[in-house]
């Protein structure tokens, strides 16, 4: 048994239900109507990426400041001296250095791609605009000359002057120039008056396998290296030690 008021007209209820659907639903289109929805754009996401950016990222790097790199390497000075000329042989001389070299480098070890737990260390927190200022200030020294060993004068000379085509080696000035100032333009780094230790250990790690990254700059001196026995590379190291121009003089007055 169903129980339903006296009067009750199904009929007359449902048109009622309708007729308030179809006046709720009115009123919500004309809401929507009067304020529509903002419209998005295919320019949003890449808008939010480059707000998400940091602004150091975005900010463009200026040609580095060698008065701002002087208190910016100050830290570096324990190791390769305050001018850039290391008293401890381990140590590379910085000095004169080119800028996009320094750059370079020390992005290759905050990256991972050059190992040295040291170097990690000092070059996690640096930005690259900090990068660029140590190099201009490095840049702007002179590497204090050093002293060749005489008996080993003859093998290294003709290794860096003219190579040797019997073991496939090429001359290195042909990248390091005459004088050993190197090639900033191509990034082939200064090697005068470095240290023959620090070179000799270097020219080792290469021949054994080590590779500072994958670039094209990253492997030539990797194969070079490997075709070169202990007694030339302690050569040719004693060499580029002794290596520089006379006071005053060209490239043509390399010692």
């Amino acid at each position: 048994m169903s129980f339903r008021p006296a009067g009750f007209r199904p009929a007359v209820v449902r048109y009622a239900v309708a007729l308030v659907f179809a006046l709720s639903s009115g009123a919500i289109f004309a809401q929507e109507a009067k304020n529509p929805a903002p419209a998005a754009t295919s320019a949003t996401p890449a808008a939010a990426e480059q707000a998400a950016k940091p602004a150091e990222a975005t900010a463009a790097v200026k040609p580095g400041d060698a008065t701002a790199g002087q208190g910016k390497a100050a830290v570096c000075g324990a190791c390769h001296g305050m001018d850039g000329n290391s008293t401890d042989p381990q140590y590379p001389k910085l000095a004169g250095q080119s800028e996009a070299y320094i750059v370079h480098q020390l992005a290759s070890f905050k990256s991972g791609k050059r190992q040295n737990p040291i170097m990690l260390g000092m070059a996690t927190p640096l930005s690259e605009q900090d990068m660029h200022d140590i190099g201009a200030y490095f840049a702007s020294k002179s590497a204090l000359p050093g002293v060749a060993d005489q008996a080993l004068v003859e093998r290294g000379q003709q290794l860096y002057r003219q190579g040797d085509t019997s073991k496939g080696v090429p001359a290195c000035m042909a990248c390091h120039s005459i004088d050993g100032r190197g090639n900033p333009g191509a990034m082939y780094p200064q090697l005068t008056s470095q240290h023959a230790q620090y070179i000799e250990a270097t020219l080792k790690a290469w021949h054994d396998g080590t590779v500072w990254g994958e670039d094209a700059h990253a492997q030539i001196m990797p194969g070079i290296a490997k075709k070169l026995d202990e007694k030339d590379i302690a050569a040719v190291a004693s060499y580029v030690e002794g290596l520089h121009a006379a006071e005053g003089a060209g490239p043509s007055a390399a010692k």
